[in-house]
């Protein structure tokens, strides 16, 4: 029902079910915030939206306060601000001096916050902090000092992602946010998707930096640096390196790595093809053999962990295929440096990927091989920015470059893997050319687009049909595996992404993006998709050639030495 309220003397429209935060927003009034969060159940617990509303005794919060018929708002009274400016000098009263240094300077809600409403000096002396950092993340870092309890992570990872990994203990003045028992994340159940990095205003949660250790690799004579870059990166720059937003940079991408001093750059879109075709035979093989259980994709590793810690049951369903990242650190070190002549031990091998988990992934024991691991570091889009600045490099002034052969070539359906769904389209493509010997038809599957968290599809596919599903959301992903544990599930093959939409919206993507970024992200991937000639994964020529000097066919022996791994139940301690 439709209402009439007064916002600073002037008259809007509301509707009876919304809170005043979202009247204001519609109609252009900003106030700050820092605990609510979009699609969540609003809590008022940071007390920074105060309103003052006619006829009440205290202000209210507006982020949680439904409107009614002729209700007097006032959103900056002098007594709204005082009160807003009070919460912000407490904050700061308990958070360090170190904004120079803090990897969020610039970006910071606190910081714009203090800036805002005019806090130049501390009104309260600052509290000495003996909160311990928490480095033990293979891909997360916690600095407990910076924490002003807003409760996004904690809400972010039990009601989107399941994991409940953080969580408020104590009370009062002493409340903290921990992990089981205050242990280290590498104890927890912590999934390391990120996610929690997204919604930190502060500087209390980030990813573990790799940019040291590459950079001391660019500057070894004895290292040989590879570089390879993930579909989804390329079109998650543009805005902060004054860009048309969702422009995809691959080729300047390229450049500027040339430009630092890796020696080859790859594309990971190749072994995201090669990953499809491999995909796509194992599938074959089990709809041909009569298995009932779905085949569960392995493309995301913050969902293969997630699966290894809680869904023991369903470990043999999971798809042996390693990561696209993976594939193509296994076969630099176990194939191309034996064909340059270069030993595996000194090659660096960096992959530039829109992911927190990868770094987890990338430092497992079954992905080295003889004690090399295929893939030495990881930069997340964040990280790829910081060292474009660092090394002085304006992108709008390079040349495009190509990725170096031989593993430079790629379909338009591994540039689709950056969006959830857009792996099973790539397998449905995959698995049509295979069987059918020709193109899928219109290579378009409109029931795997768009940003739903549950997208279905059946395709008739030789004499079978074949159910595929793709979740994205690690809440929606375990609605779909208890149906599958039950034996409820109607689908042939399930691809799970933790993060919702898939890496677009990864947890190593800038942050403080708003929604219409990552939309525009999804329609230009989905853009090249449709303009770029090479639709199907198994038409890539480099790849052809691959298979005819090294891996045969899909499902081949080979294939599987440098393609498959294998995982097995992870126990969490705490």
């Amino acid at each position: 029902m439709e209402v009439t309220i007064y916002v600073n003397n002037s008259r809007i429209q509301a509707t009876s079910d919304e809170t005043i935060l979202k009247a204001l927003r519609r109609h252009g009034i900003t106030i700050p915030t820092i605990c609510e969060m979009e699609g969540f159940t609003p809590t008022g617990a940071c007390r920074m939206c105060v309103v003052q509303i006619k006829g009440e005794q205290r202000l209210k919060t507006a982020c949680s306060t439904l409107v009614r018929e002729g209700m007097e708002v006032h959103t900056h009274a002098p007594g709204v601000i005082r009160a807003r400016k009070k919460i912000t000098e407490l904050l700061l009263a308990d958070h360090p001096d170190d904004c120079l240094y803090c990897h969020r300077n610039n970006n910071c809600e606190l910081q714009v916050l203090a800036d805002e409403l005019h806090v130049r000096q501390r009104s309260f002396p600052p509290q000495a902090s003996s909160k311990r950092r928490d480095l033990s993340g293979a891909s997360i870092m916690r600095d407990p000092s910076k924490c002003i309890l807003c409760s996004r992570c904690t809400r972010v990872c039990e009601e989107k992602q399941g994991c409940n990994t953080l969580e408020f203990a104590l009370r009062g003045h002493k409340t903290e946010i921990h992990t089981a028992f205050n242990q280290g994340l590498n104890l927890s159940n912590c999934i390391n998707c990120g996610q929690c990095i997204m919604v930190c205003p502060t500087g209390a949660l980030h990813e573990k930096s790799h940019l040291a250790g590459v950079q001391d690799a660019l500057n070894n004579r004895e290292k040989t640096t590879v570089a390879q870059i993930d579909p989804a990166l390329t079109v998650s720059l543009s805005g902060f390196l004054n860009f048309k937003t969702g422009k995809d940079l691959s080729s300047l991408v390229v450049s500027a790595l040339k430009r630092m001093g890796f020696q080859y750059v790859f594309d990971t879109g190749f072994t995201a093809d090669l990953w499809a075709l491999e995909e796509a035979s194992i599938l074959k093989k089990r709809v041909e053999q009569g298995i009932q259980t779905p085949l569960l994709s392995s493309h995301c590793p913050a969902w293969v962990k997630y699966a290894e810690q809680t869904h023991h049951s369903l470990l043999e369903d999971l798809s042996p295929c390693k990561s696209p990242q993976q594939i193509m650190g296994s076969l630099l070190n176990r194939h191309w440096s034996a064909q340059k002549g270069i030993h595996p031990g000194s090659v660096y091998s960096v992959s530039l990927a829109p992911c927190t988990a990868r770094k987890f992934e990338a430092q497992r024991d079954e992905m080295t091989f003889r004690g090399v691991s295929a893939v030495d570091a990881v930069l997340t889009t964040r990280e790829f920015i910081e060292l474009v600045r660092l090394n002085g490099i304006d992108m709008m002034q390079l040349e495009e470059s190509r990725a170096d052969q031989p593993f430079s070539s790629r379909s338009s359906a591994a540039k689709i893997t950056g969006v959830a769904g857009g792996s099973t389209e790539s397998v449905i493509r995959a698995l049509y050319q295979m069987v059918e010997n020709e193109n899928f038809p219109g290579f378009k599957v409109k029931q795997m687009r768009g940003l739903k968290n549950r997208k279905e599809y059946t395709a008739k596919i030789g004499k079978h049909q074949i159910r595929m599903a793709a979740v994205n959301g690690q809440h929606e992903a375990s609605k779909v595996l208890e149906e599958v544990k039950k034996g409820r599930s109607k689908y042939d093959y399930i691809e799970v992404m933790a993060c919702e939409n898939g890496c677009i919206g990864g947890g190593g993507q800038p942050i403080g993006e708003p929604q219409e970024t990552i939309k525009q992200r999804y329609k230009t991937l989905y853009d090249m998709d449709r303009t770029e000639a090479i639709k199907e994964p198994g038409k890539n020529p480099g790849l052809q050639t691959l298979f005819q000097k090294l891996l045969k066919e899909p499902g081949s022996e080979k294939c599987r030495e440098f393609i498959h791994t294998h995982y097995t139940p992870r126990e969490v301690y705490l």
